[in-house]
């Protein structure tokens, strides 16, 4: 069973940063892909950065040049710095994680608050 655990989430300031870190834990064979999500009240769960394997990334065009994932794979841990926070960056950030074995299941995490405000 696959154990996702968040931390770094808190209160910011605009123009701000925070990191984001989350560790797999379990019985994990092979990591596809480890990402991040987020969720904002009244609003569908999107996808904010994502690291493949292989070391390729992809991020929401809102988050480009501000955002940065990063993984260490020893640790099986995926990490997204966040700079130049805005308001509208407050949410619910989510771990993400895709197994090779059935890279069409989600793995998620509990979920951790950030908050951008003055």
């Amino acid at each position: 069973q696959l154990q996702l655990l968040e931390s770094g989430g808190g209160l910011v300031q605009p123009g701000g940063s925070l990191k984001l870190s989350c560790a797999a834990s379990g019985n994990i064979f092979s990591i596809y892909a480890m990402g991040w999500y987020r969720q904002a009240p009244g609003k569908q769960r999107d996808l904010v950065a994502r690291i493949y394997s292989r070391g390729s990334t992809n991020y929401a065009e809102s988050v480009k040049g501000r955002f940065t994932v990063s993984r260490d794979n020893a640790k099986k841990t995926v990490y997204l710095q966040m700079n130049s926070l805005k308001p509208e960056d407050t949410a619910v950030y989510y771990c993400n994680v895709l197994l090779e074995v059935d890279i069409t299941r989600d793995y998620w995490g509990q979920g951790t608050q950030v908050t951008v405000s003055s």
